[in-house]
């Protein structure tokens, strides 16, 4: 084999490994498995943060810190108590930003 054929065999299999792991990560790198809780005792939340879209993660997230150190805990974003934790959110932010 010429050393030109060498170059081009390499060039393919560099390439066939690239797109291998760009589809094998195409999911992202989500916090969350799954779609999450559907609710969460308002007593045992210390905090509740919102993870939005982004080149890791492809979808909102919403991420429940429990009182006690009882660890986190992944809430179904469209569930009606994500809903609402997202609104809040969007509003604090909104107000946040214009000074208000």
């Amino acid at each position: 084999m010429t050393t030109k054929g060498m170059a081009v065999a390499l060039a393919v299999i560099l390439c066939t490994a690239v797109v291998q792991g760009v589809l094998m990560f195409k999911g992202g790198r989500c916090l969350c498995r799954g779609p999450g809780m559907k609710a969460v005792r308002r007593a045992n939340i210390e905090k509740a943060s919102v993870i939005y879209p982004s080149n890791s993660c492809d979808r909102v997230e919403v991420i429940i810190t429990l009182k006690e150190h009882r660890g986190q805990r992944c809430l179904d974003p469209s569930s009606k108590q994500g809903r609402l934790i997202r609104q809040y959110h969007e509003k604090k932010n909104f107000l946040k930003h214009w000074n208000i």
